[in-house]
This record gives structure tokens, sequence and C-alpha cells, in this order.
């Protein structure tokens, strides 16, 4: 069984940073897939960055160049550093693992980005 915890989530100033967490437990390998998603107010669920092992990653082009994807494979977490926050950033981040084609969510940490 795959749990999935995150944390990190506040209100920040436009241009501020957030360092997102989650940690997972259960049988958990690099080779899974691990990534983050966010859901704004009345919004559709959209990806943010996904990674595997630690050498795959992609990310969603609105958060390029200031938002970075990590993950600690001993321990289990991963992590989602933000940069230069801007107030359409504001939404709902979840963690998301995919493993042997399920896939398993948190349950969110909210961020707002607001002055």
């Amino acid at each position: 069984q795959v749990q999935l915890v995150e944390s990190g989530g506040d209100l920040v100033q436009p241009g501020g940073s957030l360092r997102l967490s989650c940690a997972a437990s259960g049988s958990i390998f690099s080779r899974d897939v691990m990534g983050w998603y966010r859901q704004a107010p009345g919004k559709q669920r959209e990806l943010v960055a996904l990674i595997t092992g630690g050498t795959f990653i992609n990310y969603a082009d609105s958060v390029k160049g200031r938002f970075t994807i990590s993950r600690d494979n001993a321990e289990n977490t991963m992590y989602l550093q933000m940069n230069s926050l801007k107030p359409e950033d504001t939404a709902v981040y979840y963690c998301y693992l995919e493993k042997y084609g399920r896939g398993y969510w948190g349950k969110g940490t909210l961020v707002t980005v607001s002055s």
C-alpha cells in the first residue's frame, strides 16, 4: 500500500519561494514515476513536473526555469522548489506516484501566492 503525504504549502508574496515535500511510504522504487500536479479553483488538475529515478525530468511550460523537482530515493521523499512565484501559481499541489501502471495521489497542500 502506497501512501503519499505532502507538506510545505503556505501563503507567500509574489516573487517569493516555497519548497514542497512529499513523503512516500510503502514499496517505493527509484524507477517509479513521481510527480507534482496542481489544481487551481475552478480549473482542472494539471501537471507541474515529473521525475523518474532522478534522471528523466519534465516540466510544464508555465513553471520551466522557476520550479525544480527532485527526489531522495533513500528517504522516499520528493521535493518541489518553487521560486519567483506568481499569483497564477495559487493552487492545491498534489503528489503523484505511478507504480505498475497504477496511480497514487496525496491529499494535497495549498499554495497561495498573494500580496
